[in-house]
């Protein structure tokens, strides 16, 4: 296995596909690969390793929700009742028709509250401003900050639908995070770090970038006109009001790895239990009836390009994951969950075929061909090789 996936990644790198990238495979019973290649900045000397620092972006996302479902399993969160019980922000909620001929905003309350299972199913109405032009020009027109300001006027948007209406990319984890500080009496980040991360021993994994993580973190890079890759200025907000549960994260593969290997064994891993079996079971389910998940539009091209999902394919939500409903041509079977971050990272979550793989490079904006082509290449060699054993 190592081999043929070995030899994708240094093609990448060496033909200037990609600077850098980490493969990390896992079954229930340890690690079966880690690969890595090229380097953590373009025309730099730090060799990408597998404990090199990543910013996850929206692979925050299940691991918010993870925190959330262990506060349902306490009894401090509830699925289905007012979420407006923990987060009186949300109270009324009012949803965005439009504009008026003169430029106003056409706003109405919302038909039905917003509950704990909207936000965790991307179902709640909140949407995101790369993908979502009423919503970009809303924030234009306020003069309110972008959601990677870390300040807490980023979140006070309007709604884009009725809750439950429809399955729309968005906030919703961001406001997932404050329901957790509300319902447990504690940051954010304190929150995951006692009852997630610590738990399993990630211990390079935390909202922003400590001196530790900053010692190896990878750059953020960017294609030029020629299509040479290049380093661009990143980093998180310095202060932030609140730890942003839908994108804050920063961690290695190797402890993302641990995560994802965890759910792949029902909630523990070397001893240590973060959810019931049940409970993650559940979080596997798509939740979202007939609603179709997993398309994210892109109204400002250097942050996202679109990637239309594969013919014949359909995408549920569960509490936290992408979840496909039919075998992918990758090989990854039906039920399988996966997200991914808008620097193109990746994961996925096989439980029928016991197999989850991380794939991570640092390149914006999402959906740089380069970068997903080597993501689905990854996952092909995988699932052949698997093949292969068997």
């Amino acid at each position: 296995m190592s081999a043929g996936i070995a030899a994708l990644l240094h093609h990448a790198t060496e033909s200037g596909g990609v600077p850098g990238a980490v493969l990390l495979l896992g079954n229930a019973e340890g690690v079966i690969a880690e690969l890595a290649a090229g380097r953590r900045a373009q025309g730099g000397a730090a060799a990408m390793t597998p404990d090199t620092v990543f910013w996850l972006a929206s692979m925050t996302k299940p691991i918010v929700s993870v925190a959330a479902m262990q506060l349902v399993e306490a009894g401090k969160l509830a699925l289905d009742e007012p979420i407006a019980r923990v987060l009186p922000a949300l109270a009324t909620p009012q949803v965005l028709e439009g504009f008026d001929d003169s430029g106003r905003p056409r706003l109405r309350p919302a038909t039905r509250p917003i509950t704990l299972r909207h936000l965790l199913t991307h179902t709640s109405g909140f949407a995101y401003d790369f993908g979502n032009a009423d919503i970009l020009r809303y924030i234009q027109d306020n003069d309110l900050p972008r959601g990677a300001s870390g300040q807490l006027a980023a979140l006070a948007l309007p709604l884009v639908f009725d809750p439950g209406e429809r399955w729309e990319y968005g906030i919703s984890t961001d406001w997932l995070g404050r329901a957790v500080e509300a319902a447990s009496g504690e940051r954010l980040d304190a929150y995951i770090a006692e009852n997630i991360t610590g738990p399993l021993g990630m211990a390079d994994t935390g909202f922003g970038l400590d001196p530790g993580r900053a010692a190896r973190v990878a750059a953020m890079h960017r294609r030029g006109p020629d299509g040479a890759l290049g380093v661009i200025p990143f980093a998180p907000p310095p202060a932030p009001e609140f730890h942003a549960g839908g994108h804050g994260l920063y961690a290695t593969p190797r402890d993302y790895l641990r995560f994802t290997r965890a759910l792949l064994r029902g909630g523990e891993l070397d001893g240590a239990r973060i959810l019931k079996a049940e409970t993650v079971a559940r979080m596997g389910e798509n939740q979202i009836g007939d609603l179709r998940a997993g398309i994210v539009r892109s109204v400002i091209p250097e942050m996202a390009l679109e990637i239309l999902p594969p013919p014949g394919i359909d995408f549920g939500w569960g509490f936290g994951f992408l979840i496909n409903r039919q075998p992918l041509p990758t090989g990854r079977g039906a039920g399988s969950l996966s997200w991914s971050g808008v620097a193109n990272t990746y994961f996925w979550i096989d439980p029928g075929q016991d197999l989850t793989g991380v794939v991570m490079t640092q390149i914006m904006p999402f959906g740089d061909p380069a970068a997903f082509t080597l993501a689905l290449g990854c996952e092909i060699a995988a699932y052949q090789a698997r093949a292969a054993r068997a």
